[in-house]
């Protein structure tokens, strides 16, 4: 993320956990994949009221999506690199209270669905008190990076990290 100065590119496992879904259990759930991105509100993104424009909400899904992404191995060059590219085809957002300049937020981002379509739930929350600002997901649809083909399932690269990622998550619940 070089150049973008309001995200930490850590990512936390809420409650302890993170694993994948193919049904969407509820957050921490051992089924769920969670991962946390920290933002800090710039002055730029907020309007002379001293409140977060409501489009920069989109950004900051956008920090929380690229953590969990790069913590299945399958960021956006491995995206490329496995032939697809996945376009943002749907966002819904809600918007709860204001974020406010120099506000410390949580952005938690968690896998919903992956066999036909990626949706990625977001809950924005204040570092401090853990109260939600914003909630929402995104859908994304693989889409082959020659032929701009729509791809109706989970491409087989994507796939393969997951299961990895689910097993190894399965293996140290056991031990």
């Amino acid at each position: 993320m070089a150049g973008h100065d309001v995200m930490d590119a850590s990512a936390t496992a809420v409650d302890g956990r993170s694993a994948m879904n193919r049904e969407g259990g509820g957050r921490g759930s051992p089924l769920t994949f969670t991962v946390t991105a920290h933002v800090e509100v710039p002055f730029h993104d907020v309007d002379a009221m001293n409140v977060c424009w409501h489009g920069n909400y989109l950004k900051y899904f956008e920090s929380g999506r690229a953590v969990l992404l790069r913590e299945i191995d399958y960021d956006y060059p491995a995206m490329l690199a496995s032939g697809y590219v996945w376009p943002v085809v749907e966002a819904h957002l809600k918007y709860v209270r204001p974020a406010t300049y120099g506000q410390r937020l949580d952005v938690r981002a968690t896998l919903l669905e992956f066999e036909n379509r990626l949706k990625i739930g977001y809950e924005i929350v204040d570092s401090e008190s853990g109260e939600r600002l914003t909630k929402g997901y995104t859908v994304q649809l693989a889409v082959d990076a020659v032929t701009h083909e729509t791809q109706f399932e989970c491409p087989r690269g994507l796939m393969e990290r997951l299961e990895a990622r689910l097993k190894g998550r399965l293996e140290a619940r056991c031990e």
